[in-house]
């Protein structure tokens, strides 16, 4: 008895190691698979026709879920309402000299409950020129094989993980990313999706889950604008300049003047011929200074307004007798009477 068990099973795996795919079935077993291959949602419903064109004593469905009793119909189905095994191999067995068997390949996919983002090992703002890793955790998705990860930066796609796993039932899957954030990235917008890619049989387009939007602020420290605030500043005796010191950074940075032992914390300053001649302005965050050397150049004096006024008063003048002398030969002409010689 225990002899003939052994037998059985011995039997069994033969004929599984036998046992061929739709697309072969045709060389080896008169067997036709209608689709080739399934693709279902975890409880949907499925159903797939195997079919022969030649005479035999019986054919049917062996499976854990929707088997088909043994008939000598040249095509049976295999129907389930809702499938809920993770692991079903269905195979359709014809007995025709011998017996042969021919597995339905079967996807059994589910979509992940929850999709997140989030920063591993840190809160609140990032610093520029550092490391950071972003986490994206999916939760209770089949199979993990056909799984993708698209990680995103705004909408531009910037890294992909994929997973080997071949455990069909539902798993928790985490992919991870590496950023190092610079001053353009502030207020910069990442999230991930996950993708399932089942292939031509499965949905089309395939199922996504997006995450949240983790929206990320980025600390830099200050530049100081060039353009505002030249190295040399020229003054003259009694015209005083002001001069602007703006900075770029964040947190918003706080500037001062340093000269000759003195502070001015404030972005202006007035400068005239008594300031100092070396300068510095500085700019300080949480993150970092930055200093700007400001060199005052003193030049000669301009003209003096009493001796400015004398020099209009000359040409003034001198331009009302030029324009008396004009008038004067003018009229001496029109009236045709010149001084005698």
């Amino acid at each position: 008895m225990l002899q003939h068990y052994f037998g059985l099973v011995y039997l069994l795996a033969v004929s599984q190691l036998l046992s061929f795919t739709g697309s072969h079935a045709d060389d080896e077993c008169p067997l036709q698979l209608n689709p080739q291959r399934v693709v279902v949602k975890y409880g949907g419903s499925v159903s797939a026709d195997c079919s022969t064109s030649v005479r035999h004593v019986g054919m049917g469905w062996e499976a854990i879920e929707g088997a088909v009793p043994m008939s000598k119909d040249s095509l049976v189905t295999w129907r389930v309402s809702e499938l809920t095994e993770w692991d079903t191999k269905p195979n359709c067995f014809l007995n025709y000299k011998e017996q042969c068997i021919v597995t339905l390949p079967v996807t059994i996919y589910k979509t992940p409950d929850s999709v997140s983002i989030s920063t591993v090992n840190h809160n609140g703002p990032m610093i520029e020129g550092n490391q950071y890793e972003l986490q994206c955790d999916v939760l209770n998705v089949a199979p993990a094989q056909n799984l993708t990860v698209n990680w995103y930066k705004g909408q531009t796609l910037v890294d992909q993980s994929i997973f080997t796993d071949t455990i069909k039932t539902p798993v928790n899957k985490t992919s991870k990313l590496l950023i190092r954030p610079d001053r353009a990235d502030d207020g910069a917008q990442y999230w991930c999706e996950a993708k399932l890619e089942l292939g031509e049989e499965g949905p089309q387009p395939p199922p996504t889950a997006p995450s949240e939007t983790l929206n990320i602020t980025v600390y830099f420290g200050p530049i100081i604008s060039e353009t505002k605030l030249p190295s040399i500043v020229p003054v003259f005796h009694g015209y005083p300049v002001v001069i602007d010191c703006e900075a770029e950074g964040n947190p918003k940075p706080t500037i001062s003047w340093n000269f000759s032992n003195i502070v001015v914390v404030s972005e202006t300053l007035n400068i005239t011929v008594l300031t100092p001649e070396d300068l510095l302005c500085i700019a300080s965050n949480s993150v970092g200074s930055t200093i700007r050397r400001v060199k005052v150049s003193i030049k000669d004096k301009p003209l003096q307004s009493t001796n400015y006024n004398l020099i209009v008063a000359a040409a003034a003048f001198a331009l009302l007798i030029i324009i008396a002398l004009l008038i004067y030969v003018w009229k001496k002409k029109s009236t045709g009477s010149y001084p005698s010689q």
